[in-house]
């Protein structure tokens, strides 16, 4: 079938709605018509970039919801009319992470960033004018309708809006996580994040949720820092170093237990500041990215030991795909996670140029495509 998709011609570059020739679902697959996408800020790193891609043109988006519509031979459990969110970690179940309860690191990752099929990396579902289109992490969200390997999708409740599930396929579950898997933050710890967007202002609420006695909320856009009070922060602060200030007069000159870092595009300097920022034994967690050719962070090595601070990286905010994403909807449908006011604007699939142009200009908190 021809579907429409925001594909990636070269790079750098802007994704461009384009009309895709896509395969039916074979063994394992499933084809989905998406109902919504969250424009994420590792979809742009591809357009500007910073992550290099493997080859073009690439058929962008990872954080989507939607319902199937057709299913391959062979493939039990499945049928037309299932909602469900896509995971860009796909879960085989059966390698030594997935089975210590760490689906975010399963094995199969590494086969995604080719853009084909899992167990075929030179068969591709998409093609534009002859020639293979790679699906951004396997799923190429941003498309009208898109095939995916059962290995990367979660079968949601029905009853569940789908523009809100698919905000836990990545922003939201990545931001909860960091600090809920990955901080070590307890009741009545001093929390920072760093960088209050799409992710971090899930940080925020996951803090508040914990029970973090101070929650400092940093963005230099006022409206992100006006959000992220609305939705739990107990102080903001335009930099970090207003924040370092706050946590050490929170806790007799020490810092703060934790800090997370969200930011849209992390360099070396984000990272120091971070771990200046927490106490000793403190941990910091590094969600955000930046350039793959980026290294080197200015930290003074001595006292990074001495001080016994943690750095924890986290993909997916450490969480498991197939417990969490359903796990975090039964909490927005009990109202102890907030998402409906998450979304800023939304926008159709021919805007998706100008959603990621306003993500990088700081005016949502999530921009969201949607197909209805």
């Amino acid at each position: 079938m021809k579907t429409r998709s925001a594909v990636l011609h070269a790079q750098p570059g802007e994704y461009e709605v384009t009309e895709v020739e896509l395969d039916g679902p074979r063994r394992g697959e499933l084809l989905v018509r998406m109902a919504a996408v969250g424009l994420c800020h590792t979809d742009d790193h591809v357009a500007v970039g910073d992550s290099p891609a493997s080859r073009l043109p690439v058929a962008g988006g990872h954080e989507g919801a939607g319902v199937v519509v057709g299913v391959g031979p062979e493939t039990p459990g499945w049928a037309e009319g299932d909602h469900v969110v896509l995971s860009f970690t796909a879960v085989c179940g059966e390698c030594r992470m997935c089975s210590t309860g760490r689906q975010n690191l399963c094995d199969l990752g590494g086969r995604l960033f080719g853009g084909g099929r899992i167990d075929d990396p030179t068969s591709f579902r998409m093609t534009y004018e002859g020639r293979p289109v790679v699906q951004a992490h396997g799923i190429s969200a941003l498309s009208e309708h898109t095939v995916v390997d059962v290995r990367s999708v979660v079968r949601i409740d029905p009853d569940v809006p789908l523009d809100k599930a698919a905000l836990v396929s990545c922003g939201v579950a990545t931001g909860w996580g960091s600090v809920t898997h990955m901080s070590d933050a307890r009741a009545g710890d001093v929390v920072i994040v760093m960088g209050v967007g799409g992710v971090g202002i899930n940080s925020v609420q996951a803090a508040r949720a914990i029970g973090a006695r101070a929650v400092i909320g940093v963005d230099p856009v006022d409206f992100k820092r006006e959000c992220a009070e609305k939705l739990g922060a107990t102080h903001t602060a335009a930099t970090m170093e207003e924040a370092s200030a706050i946590a050490r007069s929170l806790t007799d000159g020490q810092g703060a237990d934790a800090t997370i870092v969200t930011v849209g595009v992390v360099d070396g300097g984000h990272v120091a500041e971070a771990v200046a920022s927490v106490r000793k034994a403190g941990t910091v967690v590094l969600t955000g990215t930046g350039g793959m050719r980026q290294s080197g962070i200015p930290i003074n090595n001595t006292m990074f030991t001495v001080f016994q601070k943690r750095l924890q990286g986290a993909l997916f905010g450490g969480c498991n795909p197939r417990w969490d994403i359903p796990h975090l909807l039964t909490q927005y449908a009990a109202g102890t996670l907030r998402l409906d006011e998450l979304v800023t604007r939304t926008y159709t699939l021919d805007e998706v140029a100008q959603g990621y142009r306003d993500m990088r200009a700081g005016h949502n908190i999530r921009g969201m495509v949607r197909f209805d």
